[in-house]
């Protein structure tokens, strides 16, 4: 990726995915609105991350995480993995501008799934409603 794109690290975060191609483009005018799409910037360099984000959505479960929220909200399948593409060079950027290394979550920082969350509000409410019955 640094050599495609040696500015990372430099640059502001819609300037990378600018500079990379995969900040959306739409097309208006008046009234009437198109579709936004892709383009411009470094092709090479989008090539070079379709591959990686088809991985994260398979092994990072934040990654994978916002794919199926994006894909449940009813966008294509080609939409949501450019935005992971997306969000994999703004995290790139992120880390070589504060001269980091990339660390996975551990499990306590993980947030509830939402379909777990249903089930945790249930118990709260379950506590809720029994600490009321048992005051005098």
């Amino acid at each position: 990726m640094l050599t495609l794109m040696p500015e990372i690290g430099t640059l502001e975060r819609k300037l990378v995915a600018s500079l990379a191609g995969l900040a959306p483009i739409t097309h208006q005018s008046g009234q009437w609105q198109g579709k936004a799409f892709i383009g411009g910037g470094r092709k090479p360099l989008r090539d070079a991350l379709y591959m990686p984000a088809l991985v994260a959505i398979r092994f990072n479960p934040d990654l994978k995480a916002k794919y199926e929220h994006l894909r449940s909200a009813g966008k294509p399948a080609k939409v949501a993995i450019v935005a992971v593409m997306r969000k994999l060079i703004e995290t790139s950027n992120a880390l070589v501008k504060a001269d980091r290394t990339w660390t996975q979550k551990t499990a306590r920082s993980r947030r509830i799934l939402p379909s777990h969350k249903s089930e945790v509000l249930r118990r709260v409410n379950t506590w809720g409603d029994r600490t009321k019955r048992d005051k005098p």
